[in-house]
């Protein structure tokens, strides 16, 4: 059963649910192994995830789920500003948060991230080398390859747009105003960060109450400058990769490469499945149990460090 606590990012309060492991199967001397993990670009803590963590829990694992500074139940302001620099120092907090928590081998956190997190949690592990190993599904590794497929799909008038609107936002945060924001995802042709065929139709369809569909504007300024494949050859732990090849939102080219830089030490699994297909349903069984098999061997007691 989750429970609700709070831990600081930066003087600022972020909400996690802490859901304990429901049996010691994996518990070492000093403890159990636990997950970290947060959403997407503009997502919620209880907008699809809550399935990954009660199978991780049930397996022996805790997690520390947890909502970004200004997204769902996390103080801070402004509301919906997706940094990826402010995100990751959450990732970071988080990662403190969990080693603390009451029966947790603080050498045993593992990360997980989807999407932008997917990236977040590369660019984190590589900084953080005590992190033990990192799941990253379905991830944005590499903003100027998303400018790039944004348009391929949406063409480059789509661009030139959500920039107006970025620099509108930031002109607006210059002079003390209220952000200026724009949808994360919306239908083809409309403005927003994410416009490919049915992705508004997927990500609502997973929303959670405190989901909302917009952002800052000025996160568009700063998307294609988002490059954690540049960390990939700099992790020292291992790193499951999964890739949908039909993933229309975070270009399969992209991950590939960051799988490619990380070595030796990296599992890259492919998937027919677009980006929002891992959410719910058979896949997102699929993607948990290849999860499961990575992290069971990768946060064994016995395995050397």
């Amino acid at each position: 059963m989750k429970k609700d606590l709070t831990f600081p990012s930066h003087g600022v309060a972020c909400a996690a649910w802490h859901v304990p492991a429901t049996s010691d199967v994996l518990a070492g001397t000093a403890g159990r192994p636990c997950v970290v993990m947060a959403h997407g670009f503009g997502g919620t803590r209880d907008t699809g995830l809550i399935g990954y963590a009660d199978g991780f829990a049930d397996s022996g694992i805790d997690v520390l789920v947890f909502d970004y500074r200004g997204f769902g139940d996390s103080e801070g302001t402004p509301r919906q500003d997706v940094s990826f620099r402010r995100q990751r120092q959450d990732y970071h907090a988080a990662i403190a948060a969990a080693r603390h928590l009451p029966g947790v081998d603080a050498d045993r956190i593992a990360l997980w991230g989807t999407s932008y997190s997917g990236g977040h949690v590369v660019a984190v592990a590589a900084q953080d080398r005590r992190v033990a190993a990192i799941v990253s599904m379905t991830p944005a590794t590499d903003g100027l390859a998303a400018a790039m497929q944004i348009a391929r799909y949406a063409g480059a008038g789509q661009l030139v747009r959500t920039t107006g609107h970025g620099l509108r936002d930031l002109a607006r945060r210059i002079t003390g105003r209220r952000p200026h924001h724009i949808p994360v995802v919306a239908r083809p042709g409309k403005v927003a960060i994410i416009s490919a065929s049915g992705a508004e139709e997927a990500y609502t369809s997973i929303a959670g109450p405190t989901w909302r569909n917009e952002i800052c504007a000025r996160t568009a300024l700063e998307v294609a400058v988002n490059r954690p494949i540049i960390a990939a050859g700099r992790l020292g732990c291992p790193i499951l990769v999964q890739v949908g090849t039909h993933d229309r939102v975070a270009p399969p080219v992209a991950a590939r490469r960051t799988a490619k830089r990380a070595g030796a030490t990296a599992l890259l699994c492919e998937y027919p499945v677009d980006h929002f297909d891992v959410y719910d349903g058979p896949w997102q069984q699929r993607m948990l149990r290849d999860q499961l098999s990575f992290l069971i061997r990768a946060l064994d007691p016995a395995r050397p460090c």
